[in-house]
């Protein structure tokens, strides 16, 4: 009788997009693109992760427009020169893996023009070389020293909601197979969502409807600009971690909206809004908030945060916690996890032929057609 395959290692979909596993590499900001454009880096760090035998590479956030960068050497996909950029990476990662790829589309909005975390990760003033004036929902700096962001205009939102949609034409253009919309993390959209960022006091602050209509604007914009047939989907915070902040219970209502658009699933991180955030950090820590979007809302839910043992996320999709497990820091300190993964779990997966004589004494099975 053969044996189950571990739900880790069986296919799933996000919309139309069909995965071999339920192993998911997450957006990972590299702070290495020149004049946001990606470069050799992106095709040494993207090409190993290619390799890795994951059912999906979601590339890293990737500014829809200069002021959205969060540092100076942030991806972008606002410019030709960006575009032309990232084609030759996908190009040269494609030659030797099927992997999907999709990339995640973000604006940083008072996060925004920063130093890269290894030179400290603060504030580069405007003024400042390399610095620039932030805007955001509200003129309220994410650090109480830091300069205070402009508050957006209608006309300026309009702008932001069609850079979103072009970055989304340009991801078509490549042939990437999706877009995750970043809502998370303290960016702009997160900004909009959250009351402590968000004092507005028009159609676009105050209430829980008001707060997500301008996220929801810009997701009905990249879902409208990306191939019907391709899968478009978000990145949440499902809490700030603060009292009186954003919640998990208005994450359900905005979820619920945003499956109600055509949202194909949902990725669940939190946190990440406000200095005063107080998060109870341990393995696993915000699977319970993907649990509760999942049984709540019922889209395909990935959930992320200090996943780093294959147990652990055989356990997670085995109990119905998510539909897949999303990995950042456990990929960059092993690109080859899912392969172990595999291997302690009795699973197969893909890899490159190069490499199919690496299987270790007694799991000679691992590689998918060696």
């Amino acid at each position: 009788m053969s044996t189950p395959t571990p739900h880790l290692f069986q296919p799933w979909q996000i919309g139309n997009l069909r995965l071999p596993n339920r192993i998911v590499i997450a957006p990972m900001c590299q702070y290495s693109a020149v004049e946001s454009s990606a470069t050799d880096w992106h095709t040494i760090h993207l090409g190993q992760l290619a390799l890795s035998g994951a059912g999906l590479l979601i590339l890293e956030a990737t500014a829809v427009s200069p002021e959205g960068r969060i540092s100076p050497q942030d991806l972008g996909l606002y410019s030709d020169a960006n575009e032309a950029a990232l084609r030759r990476v996908l190009a040269a990662v494609r030659q030797h893996s099927a992997m999907p790829i999709a990339i995640q589309l973000a604006h940083a909005g008072r996060k925004a023009s920063t130093l890269a975390p290894w030179k400290g990760g603060a504030q580069i003033a405007p003024g400042q070389p390399e610095g620039w004036k932030t805007v955001a929902p509200s003129p309220l700096p994410f650090l109480e020293h830091y300069d205070a962001p402009q508050a957006l205009s209608l006309d300026e939102m309009a702008r932001i909601r069609e850079d979103f949609a072009e970055a989304a034409r340009r991801a078509a253009r490549l042939g990437l197979d999706g877009v995750e919309v970043h809502s998370a993390h303290g960016y702009l959209l997160h900004q909009f969502l959250s009351p402590l960022s968000n004092h507005r006091t028009d159609a676009y602050g105050g209430s829980l409807e008001n707060r997500m209509r301008f996220p929801l604007e810009v997701f009905d914009a990249v879902r409208a600009a990306f191939p019907a047939d391709k899968p478009v989907w978000v990145r949440v915070s499902a809490t700030d971690w603060v009292e009186g902040g954003w919640s998990v219970e208005e994450t359900i209502a905005y979820a619920k909206a945003l499956k109600a658009r055509g949202c194909a699933a949902i990725d669940v991180s939190s946190g990440g809004l406000s200095a005063k955030q107080a998060i109870p950090l341990g393995p696993g820590y915000q699977v319970p908030l993907a649990q509760r979007l999942k049984e709540e809302v019922g889209m395909p839910t990935m959930a992320v945060g200090l996943i780093t043992e294959p147990a652990q996320a055989e356990a997670i999709l085995a109990q119905g916690q998510a539909d897949a497990v999303a990995l950042a820091r456990a990929m960059l300190y092993n690109p080859r996890w899912p392969w172990h993964a595999a291997a302690a779990l009795g699973a197969k997966v893909n890899a490159p032929p190069q490499y199919w004589r690496s299987a270790p004494h007694g799991v000679k099975a691992l590689f998918e057609g060696a």
